[in-house]
């Protein structure tokens, strides 16, 4: 299957938060945040967050990448897909099957 035809919803069990112009997620676990694992997310990462619904599918945030940050449709391509592997690998976001 093509990675790029997947959309992704998020783990309600992570709060996403802006400080001082840093973004972060954390993890929540018996309503407390595991410090622990906090994940600094730089300005590429902030945005395909801000953009994961669970009603897009990867290749619209893709086109949207190389729109919002000038790059080539490869290299936004690479760096979404390996982004989306991280976030899924530690449980942040899941594949939503609903979404045709």
């Amino acid at each position: 299957m093509n990675h790029l035809k997947k959309s992704y919803k998020k783990n309600q069990d992570v709060v996403f938060r802006t400080i001082s112009h840093e973004s972060i997620l954390v993890p929540i676990k018996d309503k407390v945040g595991d410090l622990g694992f906090i994940y600094n997310l730089n300005d590429v990462g902030t945005f395909i967050w801000n953009r994961i619904d669970g009603k897009r599918h990867l290749r619209d945030i893709m086109k949207m990448l190389v729109d919002e940050f000038d790059v080539s449709p490869s290299e936004a391509e690479r760096d979404l897909l390996e982004f989306i592997a991280h976030l899924e690998k530690m449980g942040i976001i899941e594949v939503d099957d609903t979404v045709p």
